[in-house]
């Protein structure tokens, strides 16, 4: 299969590149002999977290140790973490886990909401793309791959791949250890694509409107005003802040940039940060503490919208919907309201949409 693949967009703006020919060989052509390559296509790569397989146990370990084996996640020296990961929680915390999943998984699929809707964006950005480039997707624990979804577009002939972590703040455990999978899988490819990597895109004007335009819609959805509204994102250890991870910056300036852009106060409308485990101190606030806290000191309405997550995830339909719901409510809230992320919805697609054109600027025909 010699061919060059070229999208109809592109036939008419750039002459097909030729490889060193015989005095009178067509143009584009390959010498006799030579072995197949397809060349000349754009491909686009979203890399989002990842999901397990199932929720029953053995899915889950595996899922689990993936995740907490990587040194961009876990920085623990590894001769104190592997013990306690193989001994202990990789043990316990199947189960448990698994049970969290169940309560969120998308039965009709057999997959987790994190892998349905990433599907849903590869495919809607596909269709807003068209035929100027080649749209996929790929998760960095779990499946699909990073490393079999660029070999996928390799085989499509996309000798130029744009890496699209789906983070719109920056963190090594995040937005770094999915290009590091990426970059893994170019070590073992004699012919590279050559590869750009978007950047994180926390104050991006576009990303920002597309949230505040979200959550106004979310909340006149709403029977009741919220008191005050958390801006919930991940949490990360204090020690990556200090060793120079630039995340807890970016998920200030977000929290503060929707709350000016819908005209709200610093009390109304605040940062915390949720997901902690183990005895490390993390970023604060801490969400929870921060729902119990408003509970007791007499919040009686409250909503909870998740800015760094571009996809619901079981961090958000279980632990805020779920748990966050609960502390509020037991410690006197009684209105309390989850508005979902950005998904695959026309503002979360707009968002995309947005930050791949602008990568691409250069590779596709002004």
């Amino acid at each position: 299969m010699n061919e060059r693949i070229e999208p109809a967009a592109l036939k008419n703006n750039r002459p097909v590149a030729a490889i060193d020919q015989p005095a009178g060989q067509a143009a584009g052509s390959l010498p006799a002999g030579h072995p197949p390559v397809r060349w000349g296509r754009i491909g686009v790569l979203l890399m989002n977290l990842g999901t397990p397989e199932g929720t029953s146990y053995w899915p889950m370990r595996r899922y689990l140790k993936e995740f907490l084996s990587d040194r961009r996640v876990i920085e623990v020296p590894r001769l104190i973490w592997w013990p306690l990961l193989n001994l202990v929680i990789l043990s316990k915390r199947p189960g448990p886990k698994g049970r969290d999943y169940a309560s969120v998984w998308n039965n009709e699929l057999d997959e987790g909401p994190l892998k349905t809707i990433t599907r849903g964006q590869s495919e809607k950005l596909q269709a807003a793309m068209g035929d100027s480039v080649v749209v996929d997707w790929a998760m960095r624990y779990g499946k699909p791959e990073v490393s079999g979804r660029i070999q996928a577009l390799l085989d499509q002939g996309c000798d130029r791949i744009l890496l699209v972590p789906l983070y719109p703040q920056y963190a090594a455990a995040t937005s770094a250890t999915a290009c590091d999978q990426a970059f893994r899988a170019l070590m073992d490819m004699r012919w590279q694509p050559t590869v750009r990597v978007s950047p994180p895109y926390h104050d991006d004007p576009v990303y920002i409107d597309a949230m505040a335009q979200s959550i106004r819609e979310g909340l006149a959805k709403l029977d009741f005003e919220p008191e005050v509204i958390l801006t919930s994102f991940h949490g990360v250890p204090r020690s990556y802040l200090l060793k120079g991870d630039p995340y807890h910056c970016q998920c200030h300036k977000t929290g503060r940039l929707v709350r000016e852009a819908l005209g709200f106060s610093p009390e109304k409308m605040r940062v915390t940060f949720q997901s902690r485990f183990g005895n490390e101190e993390w970023l604060k606030p801490y969400t929870d503490e921060t729902v119990q806290s408003l509970a007791k000191s007499g919040v009686k309405r409250m909503a909870i919208v998740a800015p760094g997550f571009t996809a619901d995830c079981l961090e958000t339909l279980e632990e805020l919907d779920g748990e966050n719901r609960h502390y509020f409510e037991e410690n006197g809230g009684e209105q309390f309201a989850y508005i979902p992320c950005l998904n695959d919805s026309d503002h979360g697609m707009r968002v995309i949409e947005n930050v791949v054109r602008r990568e691409l600027q250069g590779w596709l025909p002004g």
